[in-house]
């Protein structure tokens, strides 16, 4: 391969403008002046300079690149490539080494990987560019320069390690060979199809049984330790840069396994638990660092995980799931140009990958020659084999590296890991130029032919295949006391894995030991149901978990036809069913608990009427009516709260609402219930005390209840407010009480009456600790001493609280009369400084001693709920002090931003902050829904993290955990900003 200046084109690169050209040009004359070596090629007009200048303007990234060394500039220009990446590889994977047989320091190392990754990723950028080379080769030399950087770093921790006497190598002068400890590549690094900004995505493994480390139980914390400092070797920028971010998650169970994994632990793991996506992740795996041979060893005896003797056309429906999921992801959905993903949208990267790799787990059992790792190879061999036809295959390569090569055009303009085109015209036409286009038109039209090609031939794969992918095409025979083998394998093909469990769960139904199974016609409707239960059950990645919950809320049914009737007619709530099963415990067992709350299912007007409040009241009196005694309301009450938080949860579980809007109807419901507990409490506290001359008692509520916020799991904060004639009489009853007992006893029913359990369980728990003096104080409190307390003791964070406060019950005019008081006190001049340091403090005391458990902490994380509501109630009572006066019930956070903030923080900031609110609420009421703890992607049901990452609207995990790092530090900025802006007034 000669070098560039030898091979400039006829056609030139046209810059990216005319003055981004004459920048570039005054930076190649300062560069020339600082390495003398450059003077000649700078001196010179013609191709070769037109070429390079057009490169810089175009690529930022390039043109920074060059300016922190322009001898590798020069070294690009003047040799040939594959000469300058055989030694840039060489170099890095010798950077270890310092002398005779001597080990490099750690800083000196990552400095080595670093200047030779970036001078060899100079020389690909221009050759790409110069169109003297393409994706083919761009990728095959990343993943060179990817091999050679963690092999090094692999080298020297073990020789590290080994001087520090911590382990024991066969052989320090060739570190890795022996220790049974290697490095997989997977996706694009294992396929040698690097990207200029991919991540790379590594498993590791170990044998402890290599003799290494002398105590084979340190091995796993030894071994993961030296990991760590692997993924800082590859990734942490310093002034030289990154060598490649590195990412660890496709281990098994990431979230609870450490960093290097036993292989033993891991076979098992594959054989008991593996899933169809992590079989087609490990078709592209490859030892590429630490003990090679142990690697080779590992995959081999992996294969009969990967590639399945028999045809397995199962695989299929588990493939297409993640691609629909990623078109399911806003912005995916189409075919189009600007602002296009050419790795996951229509058309793109992804769907050639998965063409490929579905064919390769379906046939490459049988077939061997189906078992490669290269993209492009397995197209070839595909049509070989007459899986697919010669033109197929044809199309299929020849879009792929297209599309490879857009991809390198959008990363190499920032060195960003971005897949997605610009939404501008002026920054497409800087793809369409880096593309050899001659207008944006041009680049369009290529493109979307390129995409449509792909997705016809990608849409007639799955099309083709979808009755194999879920006909059961076997035996489902459940008579008798053995299991049939022929139904344990079509159990055991329809996703189950432990189809013995299963059989045994169907047999129990037909026998009918459950009341809901007893009566001839219910155990017949279940026998026709049964095939597409179990269907749709083993279609989801926990099926044999699914079905369980399914059978225990069976259990619990006193009667099933109307049910299996039900089901049987209804698609829609089979596949919500199966949601509830495999995504949120918290309503299974609900369900299982309390079945009549599924009764409110059988609505036909469920997904078409909002739960608004006049809906919810209405149900709420329905269900009242008739009521006998103060025992029977309660009860009634339980019953209906529970029913209708369920269909809240209905609703929001299949999307019909938002996050947000189930916070609303939640609160509703809450109000609805406390006003209806309140009047029945008072009416029970008149009949055996009597009424207090003049008394009025309002329901305040605090927290989540009073911004319209609240969630299925959440407490009620109230504070309950009393006046009385002022002669302090008696109540006129059989039993009188003195004002003071009359409403402390009052308050005390209304907590039993919402949160004693009954036999239909309690209402809601309550939380009385934001009254005035908090657990200190009387359980009631006169409005008198409600106001001098708020007046006159009343802390920062009171006042704050106080914002959100909002009656939600009780006598019309007491109310009127406490928001005036509340707004009084709110309205109080207040030093804006002094209000800013106050919140500070009191958000760094929470940081101290509340941490957040993790990332997905969304309430306690820095930049999540609190900073935002934090913001809101600053906001709120600078503009109180200031002469606000709110519309009445402006206590939410998303209404008091968008009330206040335009004005006082900016549009942009208030819209930063609404955006991650949404997100959070959304996660939060999610969670809270499903699962009774926090939310832990390890340990979460599969069928919650869908979820969760659907009300995100977001395509996988990943990019929500990227997403939520992101949003969070761009709040806990802003958080950090308003309140120094603040601190700063006069």
């Amino acid at each position: 391969m000669t070098a560039i200046l030898g091979q400039i084109a006829a056609q030139p690169l046209k810059p990216f403008t005319v003055k981004a050209a004459k920048e570039a040009l005054s930076d190649l004359g300062a560069m020339a002046r600082e390495e003398p070596i450059l003077k000649p090629f700078f001196d010179e007009p013609g191709p070769a300079r037109d070429f390079v200048v057009a490169a810089l303007s175009l690529s930022p990234w390039l043109a920074e690149s060059v300016a922190a060394d322009p001898l590798a500039l020069h070294r690009a220009l003047t040799l040939p490539l594959d000469a300058l990446l055989a030694e840039a590889a060489t170099a890095m994977r010798d950077a270890w080494r310092n002398g005779e047989g001597g080990l490099a320091g750690e800083a000196l190392l990552m400095q080595r990987l670093r200047e030779n990754k970036r001078g060899a990723c100079i020389a690909l950028a221009l050759n790409d560019l110069a169109r003297l080379t393409g994706a083919r080769e761009t990728t095959a030399g990343l993943t060179m320069l990817a091999d050679a950087a963690l092999a090094a770093s692999f080298d020297y921790l073990l020789r590290d390690a080994h001087e520090a006497g911590k382990l024991q190598l066969p052989d320090p002068d060739m570190p890795s060979r022996g220790t049974g400890l290697f490095a997989l590549a997977m996706g694009k690094h294992g396929a040698a199809e690097l990207n200029f900004s991919s991540d790379i995505d590594i498993v590791v493994f170990f044998d402890p049984e290599a003799g290494v480390v002398d105590d084979g139980e340190d091995a796993t914390e030894t071994f993961a330790r030296l990991v760590r400092r692997l993924v800082r070797i590859m990734q942490e920028r310093t002034g030289h840069g990154y060598v490649f971010r590195t990412d660890l998650r496709l281990r098994p169970d990431p979230g609870s396994t450490p960093l290097a994994f036993p292989v033993d632990a891991a076979m098992h793991y594959y054989e008991s638990r593996g899933q169809n996506w992590e079989r087609a992740a490990y078709i592209k795996a490859r030892p590429v660092a630490g003990d090679l041979a142990a690697g080779d060893a590992f995959l081999r005896d992996l294969a009969p995980f990967i590639f399945r003797k028999y045809l397995d056309y199962a695989a299929i429906a588990d493939i297409h799931s993640i691609k629909r999921q990623i078109h399911a992801h806003r912005g995916f959905g189409e075919i189009a140009v600007k602002g296009h993903n050419v790795k996951l949208g229509r058309g793109g990267i992804r769907e050639i990958e998965f063409f490929v790799q579905t064919q390769q787990l379906i046939a490459g059992g049988r077939t061997p020659q189906l078992r490669g790792r290269r993209t492009e190879e397995m197209l070839a061999e595909l049509a070989r084999v007459h899986w697919i036809d010669e033109e197929a295959a044809a199309t299929m390569t020849s879009a792929y590296w297209y599309l490879r090569d857009v991809e390198h055009r959008i990363q190499m303009v920032r060195d960003e890991q971005s897949h997605t085109l610009p939404e501008g015209e002026r920054e497409l036409g800087r793809i369409a130029l880096m593309m050899g286009e001659k207008s944006t038109a041009a680049f369009g039209r290529k493109l979307t032919g390129v995409l449509t090609s792909v997705e016809t031939i990608y849409g007639a794969l799955f099309e083709a295949e979808a009755q194999l992918s879920t006909a059961t095409g076997g035996n489902l025979v459940f008579t008798g006391e053995d299991d049939d083998p022929a139904t344990l394998a079509t159990l055991s093909q329809m996703g189950f894995e432990r189809p013995t469990v299963v059989a045994g769960i169907i047999r129990t139904w037909h026998y009918g030991r459950y009341r809901a199974t007893q009566s001839t016609e219910a155990r017949a409707r279940l026998t026709e149901l049964a095939p597409r239960l179990l269907e749709v059950f083993g279609s989801t990645r926990r099926a044999d978990e699914a079905i369980m919950r399914f059978d225990g809320f069976l259990a619990g049914l006193p009667s099933g036809i109307q049910l299996f009737s039900l089901l049987s007619n209804n698609p829609a709530l089979l596949n919500f069913m199966v949601t509830v099963m495999t995504a949120a415990p918290r309503l299974a067992d609900l369900i299982g608990r309390r079945p009549h709350v599924f009764d409110g299912m059988l609505d036909p007007t469920l997904m078409s009427e909002l739960p608004t409040r006049a809906y919810l009241a209405e149900r709420i009196g329905n269900a009242l009516a008739g009521a006998r005694d103060y025992e029977e309301t309660l009860d009634r009450l339980r019953i209906i709260a529970l029913e209708q938080k369920f269909l809240i949860g209905v609703r929001l579980l299949t999307g019909a609402i938002t996050g947000p809007r189930a916070g609303e109807a939640f609160t509703d419901l809450a109000d609805l219930i406390i006003a209806a507990a309140l009047d029945a409490v008072r009416a029970e506290m008149e009949e055996a005390h009597g009424k207090v001359p003049g008394g009025r008692v309002a329901v305040l509520g605090m927290g989540k209840l009073g911004s319209r916020e609240l969630t299925a799991g959440s407490d009620v904060d109230i504070i309950l407010l009393y006046d009385r004639h002022p002669d302090m009489q008696d109540s006129d009853g059989p039993k009188p009480l003195d004002p003071v007992r009359y409403y402390a006893r009052f308050t005390q029913r209304l907590i039993a009456a919402l949160s004693a359990p009954t036999a239909e369980g309690i209402l809601y728990e309550v939380d009385l600790r934001l009254r005035p003096s908090g657990n200190k104080g009387p359980v009631a409190t006169s409005l008198a001493a409600f106001r001098k307390y708020q007046a006159s003791e009343a802390e920062t964070w009171e006042h704050m609280a106080l914002t959100r406060a909002r009656p939600v019950a009780g006598d019309a005019e007491l109310i009127a009369e406490t928001c005036a008081a509340i707004d009084q006190v709110l309205s109080a001049p207040r030093s804006a400084k002094k209000l800013a340091a106050d919140v500070a403090d009191m958000r760094a005391l929470i940081d101290s001693e509340k941490p957040p458990s993790s990332i997905w902490d969304v309430k306690l994380m820095k930049g999540g709920l609190i900073d935002i509501e934090f913001i809101a109630q600053f906001l709120a009572l600078q503009a109180h002090a200031e002469g606000w006066k709110p519309n009445s019930g402006c206590t939410g956070t998303v209404a008091v931003l968008e009330a206040l903030g335009s004005d006082r923080i900016g549009v942009e900031r208030v819209e930063t902050l609404v955006r991650a609110h949404q997100l959070w609420m959304g996660q939060t009421q999610m969670v809270r829904m499903c699962v009774a703890g926090g939310f832990n992607p390890a340990e979460a049901p599969a069928g919650l993290i869908d979820l969760v990452v659907r009300a995100a609207d977001a395509p996988d995990l990943k990019a929500l955990e990227a997403d939520f790092k992101t949003t969070g530090r761009s709040v806990r900025k802003l958080f950090e900003k308003i309140l120094r802006e603040a601190r700063g007034r006069k």
